[in-house]
C-alpha cells in the first residue's frame, strides 16, 4: 500500500511503511530500488544490530532462545497502517513472545530457517512532515526489562563524484566508507551528520547516540544511526550492546532536513 504526505514543497512516499521517496520541490533524496547498491530504501534494525552466523544466529538474553539473523527480527514482520494524514502517517509491528517466524534470507544467504525472540513487543514507525523536513520517529514498547537494540538503515541517493559527509569536527570521504567494506564505518557518540552531494542533507537524532556509514557502490550511501556499533565486540558477545525497556516506551527520532530547509 503506498502512503503519499506533502507539505511546504516537500512529498515523501511511503510502501507498507518503508521511505521510498523523500523530495523537495522534485529533487530525490532517497536510493531508488532496481539502482546499483541495496535492493531496499530503508529498514530498521531490531532487536539485535549487526551479524550472528558466526555465534550459531543465537544471541544470549536471560530467558529461553533468541534465534536471529544479521539485524533482527522485525524486518521479516509486515507493518500495519494505523492512521494517516496529509503530513503524517504511523505503522505499527507487534510480535508475542516464542512466535516462530521464516527467515527469508534462508536458504540463499543463511542457514537459519527460523527466527524467534521470547519477548514481547510493540514497535510504532511515524513519517511527519515539518517546515523543517521530516522527522521519523520510532516508539518501542513491550516487557520490561526486555534487551533490545536499534537501528535505522535509510539510502541516500549520490549524484556527485565528490560527495563526502561531515559532522561536528570530522570530514568523511566515500572513499573511507567503501574502504571499511560489509562492516560498516562506526561514528561514535555522534547525534548529527550532514551529507555533501550536488545538495546538502543533515540527519539529526535523539535517542541513538552513534551512526555507522555503509555503502559498497558510489551512487548511494546508507547513514545509519545506531544504539550500539555490533563490530566493537565478538559475535558471540553482542549481547553487552543491549539496552533494556522500562515501564514507559522508548522513543528514538530522526529528522532529516534538506538544506533549503535549515533555519
Amino acid at each position: 500500500m503506498i502512503t503519499t504526505l506533502q507539505k511546504a514543497g516537500q512529498q515523501v512516499t511511503i510502501e507498507d511503511g518503508e521511505l521510498i521517496s523523500f523530495q523537495l520541490d522534485g529533487y530525490e533524496y532517497i536510493h531508488q530500488k532496481g539502482s546499483p547498491g541495496w535492493g531496499s530504501s530503508d529498514t530498521e534494525m531490531f532487536p539485535i544490530i549487526g551479524p550472528t552466523s558466526e555465534a550459531g544466529y543465537r544471541v544470549q538474553v536471560s530467558r529461553a532462545n533468541a534465534l536471529q539473523d544479521q539485524h533482527g527480527i522485525l524486518r521479516e514482520l509486515e507493518y500495519q497502517l494505523l492512521s494517516s494524514g496529509e503530513n503524517k502517517a504511523v505503522y505499527q509491528k507487534v510480535y508475542k513472545s516464542g512466535t516462530v517466524v521464516s527467515n527469508s534470507k534462508y536458504p540463499e544467504k543463511s542457514t537459519a530457517r527460523l527466527l524467534i525472540w521470547p519477548f514481547n513487543f510493540n514497535f510504532k514507525k511515524s513519517f511527519e512532515l515539518t517546515e523543517g523536513g521530516l522527522e521519523i520517529s520510532f516508539s518501542v514498547s513491550g516487557e520490561r526489562d526486555m534487551p533490545f537494540m536499534l537501528g535505522y538503515h535509510p539510502a541516500f541517493k549520490l549524484y556527485s563524484t565528490q560527495s563526502y559527509l561531515s559532522t561536528v569536527d570530522r570530514k568523511i570521504t566515500l572513499k573511507e566508507v567503501m574502504a571499511v567494506g560489509s562492516r560498516a564505518l562506526e561514528v561514535a557518540g555522534c547525534t548529527d551528520i550532514t551529507l555533501h552531494d550536488e545538495k546538502e542533507i543533515t540527519l539529526k537524532t535523539e535517542g541513538f547516540g552513534h551512526f555507522m556509514l555503509w555503502t559498497e557502490v558510489p551512487n548511494m550511501i546508507c547513514i545509519e544511526p545506531i544504539s550500539f556499533y555490533p563490530y566493537a565486540v565478538p559475535q558471540t558477545k553482542l549481547h553487552e550492546g543491549f539496552d533494556y525497556l522500562a515501564a514507559e516506551e522508548k522513543v528514538f527520532k530522526v529528522l532529516i532536513t534538506p538544506q533549503d530547509k535549515v533555519v
